[in-house]
């Protein structure tokens, strides 16, 4: 499956809220709510900011992996495998993510 692809998964279910930017990062696209990343694409799966306080509840959830980028393992970050997200609902996903995202303060 392609970065596009997933993308435009992410796309479609981030397409009612506000606030939501898109740029090109890591060798994919990420989604930014006010400025601060929230999710985005990977290879075949998508990435989460779930922050440190939401990573047990993540972790939980069918399909996620810790990130880990270069090696290391990145806290308050989730891969999660494309077909999982898609069956617990990617709306979900970007909810427990927004949790986290939404109180930081805009960039």
């Amino acid at each position: 499956m392609s970065h596009e692809h997933t993308a435009d998964l992410l796309r479609a279910a981030l397409m009612d809220r506000t606030g939501i930017t898109e740029k090109k990062m890591f060798g994919g696209v990420c989604f930014l709510l006010n400025g601060n990343m929230l999710c985005g694409t990977g290879e075949d799966r998508f990435m989460f900011r779930v922050g440190k306080e939401n990573e047990a509840e993540a972790m939980a959830r069918p399909g996620a992996k810790p990130m880990d980028f270069t090696g290391r393992k990145m806290g308050g970050f989730v891969f999660v495998d494309v077909d999982a997200a898609q069956e617990a609902g990617l709306k979900s996903w970007i909810d427990l993510s927004a949790r986290f995202v939404g109180s930081l303060p805009p960039k």
